[in-house]
Order: structure tokens, then sequence, then C-alpha cells
């Protein structure tokens, strides 16, 4: 046995506060390794009398970072873990969790792919790779584009609430950015419930002439759309056909990205 003085715990120890901290964060590890452990089993494993294992578990249980299963004395841990979970990915850097994806996308696709979040009334890029087949150097990054004449805006705002999106839509207008721009509101109303229906959404030259993109939204952990990932190419490569043919291998890239955030549906 080690030799642990329980009394440390009270004392105001530094060295035993410490020691504290480390063995209920050594608990808690058994607890996610083993799924639950008993009173006994925890003691056995951290090396301390039972009564010792008893207080770091109920100090651990009244936080609500532990719980006990049923009434055979086991415990596993508890939804507390959740909420602090929750504090560390509602800091993660979308940009970061989504480099990864977007190069092997970028690869698959041979197109630009772009990821892009809603800025007051439009889209913004925040990172973007060109895939090997790229004509073009243009950079997306940093650029504001309308909402209903792009891939990546059609998709965040499709997933808006209905009330919201009418009156972001009635604020901006539906201005004409090319010849084949969705300036009609039911037509553009009935190509968003299309992208929802198909969960992704696409644009056919509706922002910038012989430009085609498809884009899919990326989800939080609350299963909330905060971005949308797109695929843009030149319309004589990037057919119609071929974005339809493509778009599930872009809807998987979104998937991974919205687990990296913490999404798990």
């Amino acid at each position: 046995m080690s030799n642990y003085n329980p009394e440390n715990e009270t004392t105001g120890s530094s060295s035993g506060g410490v020691q504290s901290v480390d063995r209920a964060i050594h608990v808690m590890e058994i607890l996610a390794r083993r799924g639950e452990a008993g009173v006994s089993e925890v003691a056995a494993e951290i090396d301390v009398h039972k009564s010792t294992a008893f207080r770091l578990l109920g100090a651990l249980e009244a936080r609500g970072l532990v719980e006990q299963a049923g009434e055979r004395g086991k415990y596993r841990l508890g939804f507390g873990i959740v909420r602090l979970a929750g504090a560390v990915t509602g800091r993660i850097d979308i940009t970061q969790q989504s480099r990864p994806v977007c190069e092997r996308l970028a690869e698959e696709i041979g197109e630009t792919v772009n990821l892009a979040v809603m800025q007051e009334h439009y889209a913004i890029n925040l990172y973007q790779v060109r895939g090997p087949g790229a004509v073009t150097a243009h950079n997306w990054v940093g650029q504001l584009t309308p909402l209903h004449a792009t891939s990546s805006g059609k998709i965040l705002l499709a997933h808006m609430a209905v009330k919201d999106r009418s009156a972001l839509l009635s604020d901006t207008g539906l201005k004409k950015m090319t010849a084949r721009t969705l300036t009609a509101k039911t037509k553009l109303e009935k190509n968003l419930a299309e992208a929802r229906e198909r969960g992704y959404s696409w644009t056919l030259e509706e922002f910038e002439e012989g430009l085609h993109a498809m884009a899919a939204p990326v989800r939080d952990r609350d299963g909330e759309v905060i971005a949308a990932l797109s695929a843009s190419g030149p319309a004589y490569r990037l057919t119609e056909d071929r974005m339809h043919a493509l778009a599930p291998v872009l809807v998987k890239g979104a998937q991974e990205i919205s687990h990296r955030m913490g999404y798990l549906g």
C-alpha cells in the first residue's frame, strides 16, 4: 500500500491537495477505460485504502463527474464530463479541424475546396485548398460572397429558421450577379428545400459566369449548421452531372469535419 495520509486532504497541505487531484483524475481514467468499477477495484488500482477511494468517488459524484451504476455498488462516468468537454469543443478552431479534410477532398475531387461561415449578410471563406485541376489562382479566403448566389451561402441559408431567413433576404435583396442568378424568392426557396433534402446545395454560374459549385453543411456538437464546405470549378469540367456524382464525397467530408467539431449524429 502507499504511504498516503488521508489527513492531507483536509489539512490544506499543497502536496496532499495535488495528490488528491492526481488520484481523482486517475479514478476518472479508470472508469473511462473500464466503463464501470466498484470501490474495491478503484482502491486496488490506485493503491489506496477503500475509505480513501470512497471519498474520492463521493467528491466526484457530488460534482456530477461520476455516478453510481444502479444498485450494484459500481461507478461510471457522469454527465458532468459532457459539460466540461463542451467547454473545450466550443473553442475548437474549425479552420484547423477542417484542414486535413479540405486537403484530401481537393485531391479526390480535383477542384478548389473552401470552408465558409456566415458573417452578417454574407458567406466569408476561411480556408481554401486548390485542387490539382484548378486553372486559376483566385484566392477566395477572406472574401465576402452573397448568400443567395453561392453554394456555401445557399447551404447556410437552407438551414436557417424560416423567419430569420425571410428577414435576412428582405434586408439584403436578391441581387442579380449573372444571368442565371436566382432572384425570385419562390424559386430560391424551392432550391433551398431541395438542398436540405439532398444534403447539399449547388450553383450553376449563379455567382460568376463559367463557375459551378456545390456545398455541404458542417455542424457543431449540438447539430447546428455552423459552416459550409464547398467545391468549385469551371463549368466545362465540373458539370452539373459530375457535381451530383461527386456530391456524396463532399457530404462525407463535411460530416467528418462535423465529427471533429463534436457532432455525433
